[in-house]
């Protein structure tokens, strides 16, 4: 497997920031209370990680060892506030409902956490796929943990669309049920605990399962070769 496909599985799945790490579970579990506020700051936390890791594999040889993460906050800090700016001025109310949480991208863990494990010690090519890996696997989580909390709550999905992506995407809001008292427990913190929960369960026992698979095809192949080796003789 080369760097690529391993940086690929590693962000994805085996190393996800949220799942595996469980860092930046903040800004997780606050505001996916639908799709759309996950997708906006999965995306923003992506386009932060891609430009510190780009810029920190840049520099890596110039800066000393002693001041190395002052040096790597202050290059966080600074995309996360040109991504603050773009927001701002592009998707204002997805601003606005994303509030704190968008210049407190700044402390995620997993963006400070990458610069300093992989972006300084590597080239800016697997450094930025590393990046956009990890920021892909964070976004998957955020958007899945918002579809459950918004259909279990609301009974929708993609409400608010026209927010990330402009007044042509209100059509894209599909009503799965309707409700006059909305579950709470899914809308709310508590929920998201319980879903974050559930997805760190299911990760586990899919992962349980693909090692049993792959221990019965190695017990399979040693019979396999077993009995050859028993024919030639």
């Amino acid at each position: 497997m080369n760097e690529y496909q391993n940086l690929t599985v590693q962000g994805i799945w085996k190393n996800n920031p949220a799942l595996v790490q469980l860092l930046g579970l903040c800004p997780l579990l606050a505001v996916t209370a639908t799709v759309i506020n996950g997708l906006g700051l999965g995306i923003a936390t992506t386009l932060v990680l891609l430009g510190s890791n780009i810029t920190v594999s840049l520099v890596r040889n110039f800066v000393p060892n002693e001041i190395r993460i002052p040096i790597f906050v202050m290059v966080i800090a600074a995309f996360v506030t040109i991504v603050q700016l773009l927001m701002n001025a592009f998707t204002f109310e997805l601003y606005q409902a994303l509030g704190i949480f968008i210049p407190l991208i700044v402390t995620n863990c997993a963006i400070i956490g990458r610069a300093e494990a992989y972006a300084s010690k590597n080239p800016v090519q697997f450094a930025a796929f590393d990046g956009l890996m990890m920021g892909l696997g964070f976004t998957f989580i955020l958007v899945v943990l918002g579809a459950m909390r918004e259909l279990l709550g609301y009974g929708t999905l993609f409400t608010g669309a026209d927010l990330l992506l402009g007044a042509w995407a209100k059509d894209l809001t599909i009503v799965v049920f309707t409700t006059d008292s909305p579950f709470l427990l899914a809308i709310l913190p508590p929920g998201a605990f319980l879903g974050m929960g559930l997805l760190i369960a299911c990760k586990n026992m899919l992962d349980k399962l693909a090692e049993k698979r792959l221990e019965s095809a190695k017990q399979a192949k040693v019979v396999q070769r077993a009995r050859v080796t028993g024919t030639d003789i």
